[in-house]
């Protein structure tokens, strides 16, 4: 797994790539940890992710109730199909916003 950080505006985005699993999830989590500030605004690039494991998970779950602490947004970008249907059944989909689009996910953070 490989997560690289650029920024946009005001926007951090994180484009992951690869599995998220029991080895890989600790290295999302501190960086995603480090991007974590008062009212950031962060949009996870999930398009070249396609298995995701319970201790990734866990650190949406770290994720989101870390940037709601901060007064932060976060929004996830090209998950697929079935990353959908597993945070969805899990009621961790309630938790985020989603786009399908960056340029979009882009504007909805900017507001």
């Amino acid at each position: 797994m490989e997560v690289l950080t650029r920024t946009d505006d005001n926007v951090t985005i994180l484009e992951v790539s690869g599995d998220i699993d029991g080895s890989s999830a600790p290295v999302l989590q501190e960086q995603v940890l480090g991007a974590i500030k008062p009212g950031c605004k962060l949009l996870l690039d999930m398009s070249k992710v396609e298995f995701m494991s319970s201790a990734g998970l866990r650190v949406m779950l770290v994720l989101y109730r870390q940037i709601s602490g901060s007064d932060g947004k976060c929004l996830l970008y090209g998950l697929s199909q079935p990353l959908q249907d597993t945070m969805a059944a899990t009621g961790f989909l309630k938790f985020f916003t989603l786009s399908d689009d960056l340029n979009a996910g882009l504007e909805t953070l900017r507001q």
